[in-house]
Parts: structure tokens; C-alpha cells; sequence
């Protein structure tokens, strides 16, 4: 148990991987979280259980799927009486601290539990001059949230016993919408167009219903408050949709600037206090993000861009420097490996597996070669239709289910009539960018079959409840 590394897990909310520079370059530069990647290991197919904030920290936390921690929307309460890493790490003899973006619910049993220090946002909390509850004490502090969460951080660690491991849990509001750059960054990309996703006009041919749907069109959806200013009124079609994607993304990806700034404080920390060699630091999000792929924003789908989380990781005693992964990774392995490298006993009824053989590039037996999804928020934000679903190396099926849970008292317009459940079958081999439904295409028949009583198989063994006869 001696010499066991300090953890520090940073994780961002709705950062897609395509807005990481070592991911792929291609619309913005992120110096700070790239480190991460060129000095560890850049994992390139984790993904979440359930793509939405509330569900997916609750997942990180037990290392349980919704079903089983009693967090499926984000309507959901976390109940902090139940067992979850954070707790065994702090029973095992680590400091633990939570800073930032909580969104677990606030008071009774919905507090942090299991952290020595804690100071949260209250549900999304304020870029600007944020409010936090600090160990329950509503405090308001000036500035801008990225850099005090930060600030927060670099204070606790300052503090901290230095002859005991930590496990700092820092996890940042940004980029969530609506996005409010700091004024260090806020004529960033000023004058530059940002190269537009391939799928920007998307017609959602061959698809399910669902796709027609949700209502998270950059065209149609976006409101003034995410935009700042409205339209010119000659614009329309194509051109208006490229208006509103150019002004979106920008200050989306203003917001990651500032995470990147801050990362970079974080590493020279530890640098400066010679811990870098005895720190497993991870940067993640929460979930994936469409950031005009499909025509959308937001997440909730099972669609690559939504379910693929960035997940990058540096520990240079294990970890060879500039490994690229593409082992399948899940959010509820997170916890079991919190507490593997912390020398504790990973709970039987925590569904995911330590990354840690992973990580050291050893080839594990048995490893996983499919995973399991479910989204539960029925038609409500954004009218995405309940489903589930699962991805292999190749292939996603999907089932929307949608069994009419909605929250605002009636159906979104159109939906009433739609019939469920509707199915999507992906070959991600030759189509990436899953614009070809091939359900229905008897090519595929068999491959259909076996996918889903891999299915049937994977739901039965996280004991999740199976929602439809015709699945």
C-alpha cells in the first residue's frame, strides 16, 4: 500500500473528443490537455452508459449503470447513502476532494458524500461570478467559474496532508451551454471561419423517427441566449444554418480554451511539486457533444459523436508516453480502477472492470468487445425518444423504445402519432458517420440476429429489464 498515486480526475461537461487537438486537430488547438495525451495515453473508443450529466457522474461514482444507482434522468436525485469510490477511497486512507460541477441534487442525502472537503455549483452554476455551496455553505465568488474551480483545486492541494495520497475529483461547468467565454477569450476565432462536420445538413434519410424528432437543430433550436443576437434577416437554408453554426461553436470552443488554460495549471503543479511521477491524472467529459454533426448540438444519443467520451490519461510509471488505444472502455470502469491503483478491494456488484492491465498495454483475456447503452429521458428536453443499444468493434444496433415517460404533461407535436419501437442497424465500417439505416437490409440478416441476442445477453447480465416483445 506504500507509495500509492495521488489521483486527479478533471472532467469538463458535454467536451466532444473532436474539440481536443489530439483527437483530431481539426477546428481548435489544446496544448494543456494534449500533454495528457503525448506524455500518457490517448484512448480513442470510451464511451458513456447513458448520454446526460446527471446519469453519467452518478455511473463514474458507483461504477454501477442507471438502472442500479437510481440515477436513469436528470430529474434523478444521487442517494450518497449508498456505497461509491469516493467513500472506499476515503475509508482506504485517501484525502478526497470535490470541486465544481456536482449536479447530483443538493441537500438531504444528495450532499458529496465521502469527500473530506467538497465546494459544488448548485445544479449547472454560473460562469460568472458562480455561487457554490462550500461543505453546505452557499458562498459567491467573483470571476469566472473555469479559473476558480481551478483556483479551488490548486488551494486544496496546496493544503492538503502531504504524506497521504489524494483523490481530487476537479470538474469543470464548461463547456455546457449556454457558453459564456471568459473575457481573455471572448474574440478568440474572431476571424476565422471553423471548418463545418460533414453531416451539417443532414436529412435523416433511412433513419428512425427519433432523428426527425429531436429538437436540437443548430438551425431551428438554438435560441438567442446561445447565439447573442439574431439572425440577419436575408439569410435562410444552408446559409442561415451556417450563421448560426459559426456563431454557436466559437464560443463553445472560447469555453474550452479556458479548460485548456487551466489543465495546464494543474500540470505545472504537480511539476513544480515534484508529484508528476506519482499522479495518475485523467481528463475526460461527461459525455460526447454533436457539435453540428447531424445538424445538431446537445447529446442523449447513441450516435458516435454523443456517446464517444475523450478519456486521456498519464501515469508515467506505468503508462508508455504517446500510446493511442482503442480497447473498448465503458464509464463504469472508471471506478474500479480508482481503486486498484489505490491497493482496495473492487466491489463484486460494480459492473465495470479495472483499466489498469489496460493501461500498462497488456493484452487482457476476455476483454469486452461490446457495450451496453441506454438513454431514459423520453421525448422530454430536446424530444430525443427513449432507447437502448449496443455498439461492437463494427456494428450498433439500437432500439427506440420510447414507452411515453414525458415530463411536461404531453406528447411534443408529431410524436403522439409516431409508432414504436423503431430500430436503426449501423455498419461502422463503411459508415462512419451512421447515415445508412441498414435494419431493414436483408445483407444483414444475420448479422442482426446475432446482435441482438448479444443484446438480450448483455442486458440480462447488467440486469437491466428488457422494454420491448419485439426486441
Amino acid at each position: 500500500m506504500a507509495n500509492r498515486p495521488n489521483i486527479l480526475f478533471i472532467m469538463s461537461d458535454d467536451h466532444a473528443s473532436q474539440a481536443i487537438s489530439s483527437y483530431s486537430g481539426r477546428i481548435n488547438q489544446t496544448p494543456n490537455i494534449d500533454r495528457i495525451a503525448q506524455e500518457g495515453a490517448r484512448f480513442d473508443d470510451c464511451f458513456c452508459t447513458n448520454s446526460i450529466c446527471t446519469p453519467s457522474r452518478a455511473v463514474i461514482l458507483t461504477g454501477k449503470y442507471s438502472h442500479l444507482n437510481g440515477v436513469k434522468t436528470l430529474v434523478d436525485d444521487f442517494d450518497g447513502r449508498q456505497p461509491h469510490v469516493a467513500k472506499m477511497l476515503q475509508q482506504g486512507g485517501y484525502q478526497t476532494s470535490m470541486i465544481g460541477k456536482w449536479h447530483l441534487g443538493h441537500g438531504g442525502n444528495s450532499d458529496p458524500t465521502g469527500f473530506d472537503y467538497w465546494c459544488v455549483l448548485p445544479g449547472q452554476g454560473l460562469y460568472h461570478n458562480p455561487t457554490f455551496y462550500d461543505m453546505g455553505k452557499e458562498i459567491t465568488v467573483k470571476g469566472y467559474a473555469t479559473d476558480i474551480i481551478t483556483d479551488m483545486s490548486l488551494d486544496w492541494l496546496e493544503k492538503r496532508d502531504k504524506d497521504r495520497p489524494f483523490f481530487l475529483m476537479c470538474h469543470h461547468k464548461a463547456p455546457h451551454r449556454p457558453w459564456e467565454p471568459s473575457e481573455k477569450h471572448k474574440d478568440l476565432y474572431e476571424d476565422i471561419n471553423i471548418p463545418e462536420p460533414d453531416t451539417l445538413f443532414d436529412t435523416y434519410e433511412t433513419r428512425s423517427d427519433a432523428a426527425r424528432l429531436a429538437e436540437m437543430r443548430i438551425s431551428r433550436h438554438l435560441r438567442k441566449k446561445d447565439v447573442k443576437q439574431d439572425p440577419p434577416d436575408h439569410l435562410e437554408g444552408n446559409d442561415l444554418t451556417r450563421w448560426y453554426y459559426q456563431r454557436y461553436i466559437k464560443d463553445y470552443l472560447r469555453c474550452i480554451a479556458s479548460i485548456d488554460d487551466n489543465v495546464g495549471r494543474l500540470l505545472d503543479y504537480l511539476d513544480e511539486q515534484g508529484i508528476a511521477d506519482n499522479t495518475l491524472v485523467i481528463y475526460t467529459s461527461d459525455q460526447g457533444f454533436f457539435l453540428g454533426e447531424h445538424g445538431w448540438y446537445d447529446k442523449r444519443f447513441m450516435y458516435e459523436e454523443s456517446l464517444r467520451m475523450p478519456f486521456l490519461v498519464r501515469y508515467p510509471k506505468e503508462i508508455k508516453a504517446g500510446t493511442i488505444n482503442k480497447d473498448m472502455i465503458v464509464n463504469t470502469d472508471f471506478a474500479p480502477t480508482f481503486l486498484d491503483y489505490a491497493g482496495l478491494t473492487i466491489p463484486a456488484d460494480m459492473q465495470g472492470c479495472s483499466l489498469r492491465p489496460v493501461f500498462q498495454g497488456r493484452l487482457v483475456e476476455g476483454w469486452r468487445q461490446s457495450m451496453y447503452y441506454r438513454y431514459w429521458m423520453d421525448r422530454d428536453d430536446h424530444c430525443v425518444a427513449a432507447h437502448y443499444g449496443i455498439r461492437t468493434h463494427q456494428y450498433k444496433l439500437i432500439c427506440y423504445y420510447a414507452p411515453g415517460r414525458f415530463y411536461n404533461g404531453k406528447y411534443p407535436e408529431g410524436t403522439e402519432r409516431t409508432e414504436w419501437p423503431q430500430w436503426e442497424l449501423y455498419d461502422l465500417q463503411k459508415d462512419q458517420y451512421e447515415l445508412n439505416n441498414v435494419y431493414g437490409d436483408p445483407d444483414y440478416a444475420s448479422t442482426l440476429a446475432e446482435l441482438k441476442t448479444a443484446l438480450h445477453q448483455l442486458q440480462m447480465e447488467l440486469k437491466d429489464t428488457i422494454q420491448t416483445s419485439e426486441s
